[in-house]
């Protein structure tokens, strides 16, 4: 958002303490669940991994975590290996029939097994079936067999993933056969989504957009009975009362324009003018091809992703010559002590400069994309979006406004369908006919189902919606920059919701209300207030939520930016 809320001095150190803090939440689970469960003084162990838990510990810890564990080698649990048979083998993997399968031909078959010992942690709930199945190959050979309940993905310090890359195609498909392949995956989800809420120890009130479709609906009801049934049966057989926290369940069509409107802060922009994969960056310097992982652990980029492109570039040249000016302080003194000390750091000077000269080149990167036509584009973007122009004039007629951009040579078709959906979600649907000759003059004839999909997520399309488009905050008193007008709809969600401001018919709970949301800071009298940040937002209230197909980079901001200005709640984000 325009000039980005900056960290500074012990503010700044508290905000990555606390995220370093919350990314580690999901590590001390497995570590005190799945490794010290198993332990031994002195004795190595094999791990194996499938697919979903090799992201999941990949997400939260390093190698040298596992060393620390007594973990001596990673193996993955479908791939053909040499047996071991002096050394026992520890299993996380998912609760899957393939996982299973590959664990059996370890240890169940003809053939003598391939360790020692298993000792097999589960990521969920283990159906009968599997369960059986073990126990009737080997159950022998088998010291442990678990549930630890994570079924899901840190990405970022408050963003998590359930990594189901079918979801959405069942979720939104129209084709009736599927009827069945969504109700599995709804199923998977709540109990994915449950586990969120486990490691987060919350039993929170759900609550759900009404409207247009039923799929928030019925994943919040899905997710409020499998709450009510783990906290029933949790570890400590204690029924765990609802907390101050609360669950919202969104339909992905409650804010498309988020999805199509080109962000012009760092994170955003990068990943989606970039061929950024698995947040890996590749990038050339001195005529050398590099790569960089942008990542938590990387001090800068958390500092600065969220900020404005215009920002981050009069920012990283800064301190390119704060560094510079240090070292250069430090180098003109000659005594022993002083070169001793600059030989120390060395190392840290070298690394920030790397740091820095990675993140201006990605700067420049996405500049280099943004200038010559995308610039241009994002004022129309953003009239359309706003339905009023920079100086705040309502736009009266939006076709006039996109027609520059259908008639440029100098835009390819992805982005003016990019336009033409931001012009029909502007007006709020538009005519069959219409429709048709957007289409055909701009002879997007084999990419028109991008346009028309929408319509399966509930968003007006075609005919034009009767229904007035919902109401906004105004934020026209807010700073911005002119090319990011544009606030996603999320963020009035998330103040709304800390604030009490939702409209119950319209987010109605699927069980009893919390007693009370503590999500506007109020303190219960029996509560001692507490002064310490770190542990005020580690046991305030937390405001989770979960968007059906996905969410923006500018929309995960948001929740960043909306727990920075509530610091008695947290807004955790989950995705597909």
């Amino acid at each position: 958002m325009g000039n980005a809320h900056r960290l500074c001095g012990n503010e700044g150190s508290k905000h990555q303490a606390l995220q370093r803090l919350q990314k580690s939440v999901v590590w001390q689970k497995i570590k005190a669940t799945v490794f010290d469960d198993c332990k031994k003084e002195g004795e190595w162990k094999i791990l194996l991994l499938d697919e979903f838990t090799t992201k999941l510990l990949a997400s939260c810890c390093k190698m040298t975590d596992l060393l620390a564990e007594g973990i001596t080698v990673v193996e993955n649990i479908y791939k053909n290996r040499e047996p071991v048979r002096q050394m026992k083998a520890l299993y996380f993997i998912s609760p899957t029939s393939k996982s299973v399968d590959c664990f059996l031909r370890d240890f169940g078959g003809k053939s003598e097994n391939k360790y020692k010992a298993a000792y097999i942690y589960f990521t969920d709930f283990c159906p009968d079936s599997l369960f059986n199945k073990i126990k009737a190959s080997c159950s022998k050979s088998v010291r442990r067999c678990k549930e630890i309940n994570i079924s899901f993905i840190p990405l970022e310090s408050q963003v998590y993933t359930l990594d189901v890359p079918d979801a959405f195609y069942y979720c939104y498909s129209p084709d009736p056969s599927n009827g069945n392949g969504k109700d599995t995956i709804m199923e998977a989800m709540a109990e994915q989504i449950v586990t969120v809420c486990a490691t987060l120890d919350e039993n929170p009130g759900v609550r759900y957009k009404s409207k247009p479709l039923d799929n928030a609906s019925k994943l919040a009801q899905l997710v409020e009975k499998k709450l009510e049934n783990y906290y029933k049966i949790d570890e400590k057989s204690l029924i765990k009362g609802k907390t101050h926290s609360q669950l919202i369940i969104i339909d992905r069509g409650f804010d498309p324009v988020s999805t199509v409107v080109h962000e012009l802060t760092f994170q955003a922009m990068a990943y989606d003018l970039l061929p950024i994969e698995n947040d890996t960056y590749k990038y050339k310097t001195d005529g050398k091809e590099k790569e960089a992982i942008l990542e938590e652990d990387d001090d800068l980029w958390v500092k600065i992703r969220h900020r404005h492109i215009a920002v981050v570039l009069e920012e990283i040249p800064k301190l390119m010559k704060e560094i510079s000016s240090t070292k250069k302080a430090t180098e003109g003194k000659t005594s022993l002590s002083a070169l001793t000390q600059l030989m120390k750091k060395m190392p840290h000077f070298r690394k920030q400069i790397t740091k820095q000269v990675v993140h201006l080149n990605l700067a420049e990167d996405c500049m280099n994309k943004f200038k010559p036509n995308i610039e241009k584009l994002c004022k129309t973007e953003q009239d359309l979006a706003l339905g009023t122009d920079a100086e705040g004039q309502k736009v009266k007629d939006a076709m006039r406004v996109l027609l520059p951009v259908l008639l440029s040579k100098n835009h390819d078709n992805y982005d003016k369908i990019r336009a033409i959906l931001l012009y029909i979600f502007s007006i709020n649907g538009t005519t069959e006919e219409n429709l048709d000759r957007l289409i055909q003059n701009v002879k997007i004839e084999n990419e028109s189902d991008m346009i028309r999909n929408w319509s399966y997520l509930g968003v007006p399309i075609v005919p034009p919606s009767q229904q007035g488009k919902p109401s906004r905050k105004d934020r026209s008193a807010e700073e911005t920059f002119q090319l990011s007008r544009w606030t996603p709809f999320i963020k009035d969600i998330l103040e709304d919701a800390i604030d009490n401001r939702l409209d119950s018919k319209e987010w109605p709970y699927c069980s009893q209300c919390p007693a009370v949301w503590n999500g506007s800071g109020a303190v219960s009298a029996r509560q001692k207030p507490r002064t310490n940040y770190l542990e005020d937002r580690k046991n305030g209230s937390k405001l989770i939520v979960f968007v059906i197909g996905g969410i923006t980079y500018s929309e995960m901001r948001c929740a960043y930016e909306v727990s920075q200005a509530h610091k008695s709640c947290e807004v955790i984000i989950e995705i597909f």
